[in-house]
């Protein structure tokens, strides 16, 4: 197939080599034209995933309209809270005949809307069967050294999941299909904020118990959240979940892990995103999920507490000292 990745993070540079590497025919656009003549030059992205040799074969462009140009699947690698803007560049005729690919792990603040939904909403003219999702515990830092990874891509249409499926399996990319495709994006999605929890565990010395609590609840508000909206409890057991979620948690490349590991150390918000070069989705990921939560009346005292450390400068030993408080309840 002829594939363009919109977006040259590490993601979506990974995701390019790996597809170019199961044969298709791969265009990587990136947004900022200096650097994508640098990336074109070098065939290194030094910035987001440093020793990764690009493929000579692999075409890198800054011209939107010729990364679109005749393609069969559009692979979005744009950060959630950026891909409207990037969405509203694309005319609907340049992508009538391609399935729309989102790798993004977010939720839209304001519209509340996964990206999914969001792509329906700016092309009201796509179809079900055009828009599906790649997620699971999956780090760009592993995946480009073709470490063994299990993702899952969902659409509502099973025929669209299986078309994305055949597209990036390989042998050390395994990946399964689903058409929950709401769930498999609230698990990607609402992890994150559960993954800056874990972080302020580690960074305020507390313990593998105390991480070990918030992950497990955290699963648990996850999957409340997303059968209140519609989606099957069980997604939340799988890849998207509770998969995502360990690998997010526990991880040294975990962005979302990191800010809250700086924060619990005693770090402000704006002095940890200040020091960093990629996005961790789970700051404003962490707005759009508490709304969601208050509109579906779903208890998410974990997503509560890190809102609160996070835009209200709430002490992260308080934080946790009043979950660890709240009245006695069944499990």
């Amino acid at each position: 197939m002829n594939i363009s990745v919109l977006g040259a993070g590490g993601w979506g540079t990974t995701l390019a080599i790996l597809l170019h590497y199961n044969g298709h025919k791969v265009s990587l656009w990136e947004y900022d034209r200096q650097y994508a003549k640098s990336l074109d030059k070098t065939r290194e992205n030094k910035l987001y995933l440093p020793g990764i040799k690009i493929p000579e074969e692999l075409i890198i462009t800054h011209d939107l309209d010729d990364a679109l140009e005749n393609n069969h699947m559009t692979v979005l690698a744009v950060p959630s809270q950026f891909l409207r803007s990037v969405i509203k560049k694309v005319d609907y005729a340049q992508i009538k005949n391609s399935i729309l690919v989102s790798v993004a792990k977010g939720i839209e603040n304001k519209s509340l809307l996964t990206m999914s939904q969001m792509l329906k909403d700016q092309l009201p003219s796509l179809s079900d069967e055009q828009i599906g999702v790649l997620s699971g515990p999956s780090h760009a830092e592993e995946v480009s050294r073709r470490i063994p990874t299990a993702v899952v891509a969902a659409s509502k249409s099973e025929a669209t999941s299986k078309s994305i499926q055949s597209a990036f399996i390989v042998s050390y990319f395994r990946v399964y299909s689903s058409t929950d495709i709401l769930g498999v994006e609230l698990g990607g999605a609402v992890k994150n904020v559960i993954a800056i929890g874990a972080g302020i565990i580690d960074g305020a010395k507390f313990g593998d118990n105390t991480k070990a609590a918030i992950m497990t609840r955290g699963i648990a508000e996850i999957s409340r959240l997303g059968t209140a909206m519609g989606s099957r409890a069980e997604t939340f057991a799988g890849l998207s979940g509770m998969g995502d979620l360990i690998v997010t948690c526990m991880s040294k490349h975990s962005r979302n892990r990191f800010v809250g590991e700086k924060i619990g150390e005693g770090k402000t918000l704006k002095q940890v995103l200040k020091s960093m070069t990629m996005v961790a989705e789970g700051v404003e990921t962490c707005r759009s999920v508490k709304m969601l939560a208050e509109e579906h009346k779903v208890c998410t005292p974990i997503v509560n507490e890190v809102y609160s450390v996070l835009f209200e400068e709430k002490d992260p030993v308080r934080a946790t000292t009043d979950l660890m408080t709240r009245d006695m309840r069944s499990e």
